[in-house]
């Protein structure tokens, strides 16, 4: 079963629950698919899904830290609610250690690729090898910070 179709599953039961809540949070993911698949014009994969997942979550934490630095705990509260459910779509994602050692593992090789050592200057191509490899399985604010560490170290 894909993704999508596990989320229209969810929005199913939560219809039946009668879990308001969670069947919005689900809505506007399936909104955001839809809307995703008529601009493009084509069938989202489990991939792009979880880039959509991904975005809407980035989006919700941007959110609370908002309505905290706003004094609206109960909208915060709600932004949190739909962050729980958001990040149940997410696979598991890869652990701070891991993420290092994939970025190294990629800097090598673009490191033998290049025929020198990757530095500074080597940022975009660094981190545009390593978000391919990674998107999806790793939080990109965390693989940024790695990327860094590499190119500094």
């Amino acid at each position: 079963m894909s993704l999508k179709e596990q989320i229209t599953e969810d929005m199913k039961n939560a219809m039946r629950a009668k879990d308001s809540e969670r069947l919005g949070t689900i809505r506007l993911l399936l909104a955001a698919i839809k809307q995703k698949e008529i601009d493009e014009r084509v069938v989202l994969d489990d991939v792009a899904v979880v880039a959509i997942v991904d975005k809407l979550i980035k989006q919700r934490k941007d959110s609370i830290e908002a309505f905290q630095k706003a004094e609206r705990k109960d909208l915060a509260d709600k932004e949190a609610a739909e962050l729980l459910v958001l990040q149940a779509y997410l696979p598991a994602r890869l652990s701070a250690e891991e993420v290092a050692a994939e970025v190294k593992t990629i800097a090598a090789a673009l490191a033998a690729e290049l025929g020198r050592a990757v530095g500074p200057a080597d940022m975009g191509k660094l981190m545009g090898a390593v978000k391919a490899q990674l998107a999806g399985k790793a939080d990109m604010g965390q693989v940024s910070a790695a990327v860094k560490a590499a190119l500094a170290g």
